[in-house]
């Protein structure tokens, strides 16, 4: 029997933060190249060495002239000098500017000996022997059309920083304007602050590596959070290391950890939510070092260990300890709760400051009810409507096990353990995943489709969420996206503007060759054939519904006892492409489909119909500039529905 303890006594999110505060994170300084320090944070004063520039310099193309012989010199009455020889940058100067005399010199060189001031050629004029313009030979002087004072048009040694000066202070950060100025004062190497190494363990047998082979028939899956917790952890300053995979095995569990622990300054450890996998992790941090924290009060996240972990002692036999914290196995719980408690740990050991942007005010775009006693740290997501207003805020929640909440989702909004409800309109802060994060020009929601794929392609940022047509409209209808694509016959109706939209041809999907005779909806009802659906929202399922009517009527029955005699109609799957792949697959041996997926993917098709697929616009959103610009690529969508099979205009696009 585990030994393990449940989360009966949850921490508070502040509790976790001073956990988290009494690990030592931060490694020893460093001195980098130069050329390697950019993003690095001083970690010592830098002074400047050297006079920058270290000579008096010529700042303009001209003549480098004793200021006092141009006294008086204008338009009418220019002084005259002679010219004694010129002085390029990077040559030491061979000529000496003596009364009544002047050198030619050009950007960035020393000014000679005597001279003091710089006349730019503009004011000047070439003469020759008699006083008189030149032919294009060298001349013998210059007249001067105006008059300069000391140390114009000259940069005096020392004047951009001055050797002994305080050039750039510890915990700057080297951005290349500082890099810049190093290399000004001869700096090859800088002191920075080191970064904390951030060893990344994954648990669980199910897990496989990016790039590698996958077997969902044994459950696997890639593993996300190593290379999404390995990209925040760069991001926030410090170096992440990736170790393989642990399963649940308690000695390889140990291993792996004790290894990280020696050569990390953090160990973050995230993946199986098994309970086993969760006993085996608590054993190893209760004997092989200390737990700290077991459990925080915040919604995603409370299952979150923070520990430290025993190194294996040096030659001298000393020891120290890494710190160690746990993370939720769900890859959105995992990236919140290390945004939130572990990224500015890891900023403040390697030097970095809160990033200044990281945090926007908004409103909420739609109410939202929570009363489970914890905080809530809610995924959401951004519209900037460029109104003046603030930004639009609505929840992006499909459970912490969807990773595409990773990208529909711009940041989190901690909600209070007493706050029962948000109110639509009501203010409220919402922490950026990333300082990068820009709202989409322009947020869609409805049914997902290939020609609408190329439609989004061609607008700049834009976000869309495939949740089907009938709830497409209804967001549309409580206010929060700027269109709703609607495919089908839809018992919703929704105040909107009708943008445009094409006509596909929608059927039934069987493998190459069709092996089972299908034929058309009859073979579905009649025959034992393993069928593979879509779900309420999608009009592909309100399409294949309706259809079944005139079946019903012919046989005198209902549309209910038709749908009971369809083997695996309550078997429903995500995406438009999603039951052809469960036919090739020989999961199902018929799905309800597109003929451009079918064809796209070898297999055969029983056409049932066409479908009207129309972007309908929020009536206040239509003037926007993304939604004009939408309407637009619509007016003749030709080139959308180009190649795809199935597809043609509807009659609102015809001449």
């Amino acid at each position: 029997m585990s030994d393990r303890k449940e989360f009966r006594d949850l921490a508070t999110p502040e509790a976790a933060r001073e956990a988290i505060g009494s690990l030592d994170l931060a490694p020893e300084s460093e001195t980098v190249p130069l050329e390697e320090a950019r993003g690095r944070v001083l970690a010592e004063r830098v002074d400047a060495a050297i006079d920058v520039p270290g000579f008096d310099r010529a700042s303009m193309d001209g003549y480098a002239v004793r200021a006092r012989d141009t006294f008086g010199a204008d338009e009418a009455d220019p002084a005259e000098l002679d010219l004694v020889g010129a002085v390029h940058a990077g040559a030491a100067p061979e000529v000496t500017v003596a009364p009544g005399t002047c050198a030619e010199v050009s950007t960035g060189a020393v000014m000679p000996e005597g001279a003091d001031a710089v006349v730019m050629v503009e004011r000047t004029d070439e003469l020759d022997g008699e006083g008189e313009a030149g032919d294009g030979d060298r001349p013998d002087r210059i007249a001067f059309r105006t008059a300069v004072a000391p140390g114009d048009h000259v940069m005096s040694a020392g004047a951009d920083i001055a050797a002994g000066a305080r050039a750039l202070g510890p915990g700057t950060r080297l951005t290349p304007r500082e890099i810049g100025l190093l290399s000004a004062l001869g700096v090859d190497e800088v002191p920075v602050e080191g970064k904390p190494r951030v060893g990344i363990v994954s648990t669980g047998d199910e897990l496989v590596r990016p790039g590698e082979s996958l077997d969902p028939s044994r459950g696997e899956i890639y593993d996300v959070n190593s290379t999404t917790i390995a990209a925040g952890v760069e991001e926030a300053g410090g170096e992440s290391v990736l170790y393989p995979h642990a399963g649940d095995d308690y000695d390889e569990m140990e291993r792996l950890l004790r290894r990280a622990a020696d050569e990390c300054d953090l160990v973050l450890s995230s993946g199986s939510t098994s309970a086993s996998a969760v006993d085996v992790i608590y054993r190893v941090i209760e004997e092989r070092g200390e737990l700290l924290l077991h459990g925080v009060a915040v919604k995603p996240g409370k299952p979150m260990l923070v520990g430290r972990l025993d190194r294996r002692g040096d030659e001298s036999g000393s020891a120290a300890t890494s710190a160690y914290i746990g993370l939720p196995g769900y890859p959105v719980s995992a990236l919140t709760i290390f945004r939130t408690f572990v990224a500015p740990a890891i900023r403040e050991a390697a030097g970095r400051p809160e990033p200044a942007t990281a945090t926007v005010e908004g409103r909420m775009g739609l109410g939202e009810r929570y009363g489970e006693g914890r905080m809530r740290l809610m995924p959401v997501g951004l519209l900037d409507l460029a109104d003046g207003d603030l930004p639009l805020v609505y929840p992006v929640d499909k459970g912490s096990g969807a990773t595409t909440s990773l990208v529909e989702a711009d940041g989190v909004v901690a909600v209070d353990p007493d706050t029962e409800y948000l109110d639509r309109g009501e203010r409220v802060t919402v922490r950026l995943f990333s300082p990068d994060v820009r709202p989409p020009s322009l947020l869609g929601v409805g049914e997902d489709d290939p020609a609408l794929n190329r439609l989004l392609d061609r607008l700049e940022n834009p976000r869309y969420l495939p949740v089907g047509s009938r709830e497409g409209l209804r967001r549309l209808r409580d206010g929060v996206p700027d269109v709703a694509v609607v495919a089908g016959p839809t018992d919703r109706e929704v105040e909107s503007v009708e943008l445009g939209g094409w006509t596909r041809e929608w059927g039934l999907v069987v493998p190459a060759g069709n092996p089972a005779d299908v034929t058309g909806l009859e073979s579905v009802v009649d025959r034992d054939l393993r069928f593979v659906n879509r779900p309420t929202d999608s009009g592909l399922r309100r399409s294949f519904d309706d259809a079944l009517d005139p079946v019903a009527d012919e046989r005198s029955t209902s549309r209910s006892e038709l749908i009971e005699a369809v083997a695996g109609y309550e078997l429903t799957v995500r995406a438009f492409e999603s039951p052809v792949r469960k036919v090739i697959a020989g999961d199902a041996d018929v799905g309800v489909g597109l003929r451009e997926t079918a064809k796209r993917l070898d297999c055969e098709f029983v056409s049932l119909g066409e479908q009207s697929v129309v972007v309908r616009a929020a009536p206040d959103r239509a003037e926007r500039d993304a939604v004009t610009e939408l309407a637009g690529a619509l007016d003749d969508p030709a080139d959308l529905i180009d190649g795809l099979a199935g597809y043609s205009r509807n009659s609102r696009n015809d001449p």
